[in-house]
Order: structure tokens, then sequence, then C-alpha cells
């Protein structure tokens, strides 16, 4: 929308000061058709492989949206889960509308000030005095250029930081992806536990009752049966939050359709991926650190701004008639400048300072701490990959071998229940760790990439993919 100004103040005013208000009108900032949006989803697609999308205003029900549907109705993958959470995610919607705020104060910052118009009028006797007056604040007006600038990178780091929202939900969506598939993953697998142990107690009371058994025996049976009954128990609570987690990422009201998720995690990949140059990479894209560089170029262009008006700050010019009973009309001019007699601008010029010191300071630590998380996080991804490839390809078979031969010495009457027992204990064990590390790869995973393109990846990236202890995942079934 074009700026404009009350009639009298173009017609009124001197020639000179018409040419410079008309000047400065061609230059009045307007609001742009996307609000910034194309820029964010476009930072977000170079990273996340999904551009974002803004919900309408009047949008009641985002979850009705044919594209909602049509993911909703085939089983979901990492990225058609991202999708999905770009399009329903409130917070998301949220830190676009924040982006909202930010363009305004751009455009309002490339726009005149409202004039003040002054008027007065005095009588004494028959005699009229009448004052008119227009005025215009000449420092904003000057200072103009530069509050715009200061605010397009306001508006830019604002970008940034909605773009850095969009990362790291894509990034909670992931992790929450396959700590969903990997929490049904070990359901069915305890499911087929659980049917074989009862099974097995089943036949131990028959064998007891016959006194083919001994008591003993029969107890351990019908001991190994209630465990692997209470570890199911637990692993459906723990598909049952991780699958509820999904769906609060993804957006997700309670009208939702179930969700269709695929019943095993993704293979691993043949090799690992090598980044030698991660390190730069992560400088070049890391959100955070580009958001930091922002701020510190706003400061120091808020630092001249300030040291440029520490005197000056209130100055208005404008045009002045007066009138009086029975004389001509005397036109002329008025000038109001606020003196530097008690506040010399040292204070504000000083806070200026400080705050750029403040930033710059923020800016090295980020990058120093951008860097030593993509170590982490590139360490934290070998070992995961390593950790699963091992479980898959070294533990997993050597357990099914000592399985076999166990029940082939147990039909030999060779090795005692219990000895069976215990091996079926740990083989269990066994399949639910890898199972657990094949889900650590993928979260360690996403947490590289998310330290190389979007910010700090948290208590939910790498630290949490590589735990110290051998305790199980937070609401996981017991080994």
């Amino acid at each position: 929308m074009p700026c404009r100004l009350p009639a009298i103040a173009v017609t009124r005013v001197k020639p000179l000061a018409a040419g410079l208000v008309l000047l400065t009108l061609s230059g009045c900032a307007t609001f742009s058709k996307d609000g910034g949006l194309n820029n964010v989803s476009s930072l977000a697609q170079q990273r996340t492989g999904q551009a974002v999308t803004r919900i309408a205003p009047n949008a009641q029900n985002t979850e009705a949206d044919p594209t909602s549907i049509e993911l909703l109705a085939q089983p979901l993958t990492a990225d058609s889960a991202v999708r999905l959470a770009f399009l329903n995610n409130k917070a998301l919607q949220a830190s676009l509308a924040q982006l909202g705020v930010a363009e305004s104060d751009l455009v309002q910052a490339g726009r005149i000030g409202n004039p003040s118009l002054g008027f007065g009028r005095l009588r004494g006797g028959d005699d009229v005095e009448i004052e008119r007056s227009v005025m215009f604040n000449l420092v904003g007006l000057l200072t103009m250029p530069i509050r715009s600038g200061i605010e397009q990178r306001r508006f830019k780091q604002a970008t940034l930081q909605t773009a850095a929202a969009a990362v790291e939900l894509a990034a909670d969506t992931r992790r929450a992806y396959f700590n969903a598939v990997a929490a049904r993953q070990s359901v069915e697998f305890l499911k087929n536990v659980k049917t074989s142990a009862e099974a097995s107690a089943e036949l131990a009371q028959r064998m007891a009752k016959i006194g083919n058994f001994s008591a003993l025996d029969y107890q351990r049976h019908q001991a190994f049966y209630a465990d692997a009954t209470a570890q199911l128990a637990r692993a459906q609570y723990n598909k049952t939050a991780t699958q509820e987690q999904l769906i609060r990422t993804l957006g997700l009201g309670a009208g939702k359709p179930q969700l269709q998720l695929p019943d095993r995690l993704p293979d691993l990949p043949k090799a690992p991926a090598e980044m030698q140059d991660a390190e730069t990479l992560a400088m070049q894209q890391r959100l955070d650190v580009q958001i930091a560089k922002s701020e510190t170029e706003a400061v120091a262009s808020a630092l001249g701004l300030t040291k440029a008006s520490r005197f000056i700050n209130v100055l208005e010019v404008g045009y002045q008639n007066k009138s009086e009973t029975g004389g001509p009309r005397a036109n002329g001019y008025e000038v109001e400048l606020v003196l530097p007699i008690f506040d010399w601008g040292g204070a504000a010029t000083r806070r200026a300072e400080s705050q750029y010191m403040a930033v710059l300071n923020n800016t090295a630590d980020t990058a120093q701490r951008a860097q030593s998380e993509v170590r982490v996080a590139y360490s934290a991804y070998r070992t995961t990959y390593d950790l699963a490839r091992h479980y898959r390809d070294e533990v997993v078979p050597l357990r099914k071998k000592i399985s076999d031969e166990v029940l082939l010495r147990y039909n030999g009457m060779l090795m005692s229940v219990f000895e069976l027992l215990s091996d079926a204990r740990e083989q269990i064990g066994s399949v639910n760790s890898a199972i657990e590390a094949q889900r650590d790869y993928w979260i360690a995973e996403t947490a590289l990439q998310t330290a190389i393109n979007g910010g700090s990846s948290g208590s939910g990236g790498a630290s949490a993919a590589m735990r110290t202890d051998n305790a199980p995942a937070a609401g996981g079934a017991e080994h």
C-alpha cells in the first residue's frame, strides 16, 4: 500500500520541502506477497527436502487438507512424516505468524511518521489571531534508510529463526517416527516371545501333571511366561507413548485417522557417510550461526544510528502561518529541537556498544559450539552405525546359532530347562538390543544432519542416541 500524507502537507509547504517529501514517498516500504514464506520454505527444503506451507487464517481443520489425507492413507515414511508435520504442526504456524510481525516492523520503518497539525485561535476584543502549523519529524525522515536497513536485517533474522524452527521440527518428527517404529517392532517381536512362552508354560503344566516334569522346572517355565507377559505390557505402553508423541509432533488432533506405520525400521545403508569437511559445512549451513551473524550486523547498525543521533534525537520542522483580524496572513516555518542539556546520549551509546560486544562474543561462542557439536554428532553417527551393523551381522546370528545348539542339547537331555530358559532370555535381550541399536543409528543420523544444517541437536540428538549405560530407553522394554 503506498504512503499518503494529508493534502495540506503537500500543497502548502515550500517547493524544496515538497520535493523531499515526494522523494521519500517513492521509497515507502510495502508488504511482500508471500510474507517471507518463500525464503523460509527454500531454506527448509534445502535442509530437509520438504517445503513449508502456511495455513490459511480461515482454515479450521487442516487434517481435511487433501495432501494430509493422502499422506495418512498410506504407510508413513520418515520423509512423508516431515511433510505432514509441516502441513499441520501449530508451533511452526505460530513461527510463521511471528514472521509476519517482523515484516510489519520492516514496513513501518520504511514509512514516514505522521505529521502533527497545530491550530491556535486567540481573540482580544475585536481582534482574532489564528495560528496554523504542520510539523514533520526531520530526524526520522533523515534516518529512515538506516532504520529500514536495521529492520531489514531483523526481518532476515526472523526468516532464519523461522527456518530453524522448521528444521528442528523436521528433526523432532524423524526422531519421533523412528522411536514409534522401533517400539512397534519390539511389540511384534515380544508378542511372538509371549506366544512361545505361553505354549511352553502350558506344555510344562501338562508334563508336571503326569509326573514327567519336576516342580522346579515347571515353576521356571511359569516364571519365564510371566516375565514375557510383563515385557510385552511395557513394550505396548512404549508403543502407545511413542505413537502419541509422533501424533503430537505431526500436529494431528483428536479426530485423526489411524497412523499407518511400517512393521520394522529401515535397513542400514551399505556404508556410513564420510564427512571430512563437516565442520566447514556447518559454518556455512547452520542456521543458528547465520542468526548470530545477522544479529551482530543488526546491532552494529543500531550502534551507528545511536552515535549519529546521540545529540539531535528530536528535530521537527514544518510549515506555519499566522493571520490576524485586519492584517495580512504571515507565512513561515517552525523548527523544534530538543537541546542536549541534561542527557548528552552517552548512556545510550554505551548501552549500544555493550550490546554489540555481547552479540559479537555470542556469535563466536555459537560458532565454537557448532563445531564441537558436529564432531560429537558425527562420532555418534559412526558409532551407532558400527553397533547396529555389529548386532545385525554378529550378535543376532551368533545368538541364533547358540540357541539352536542349546535346543538340540535340551532335546537330547544334555541340558536342563534352566539353561534353555536362560539362553532364551539372552536371545530376547540380543534382539531387543539390535532393534534399539538400529533405532539409535537413525536418530544419530538425524542429529548429524541437524547439527550440520539447522542448529544444536539438543538432548534428543546424539547424546540421547549414545547412552553410556545399559538401561533401556524411557518407556522401553527391559531386557
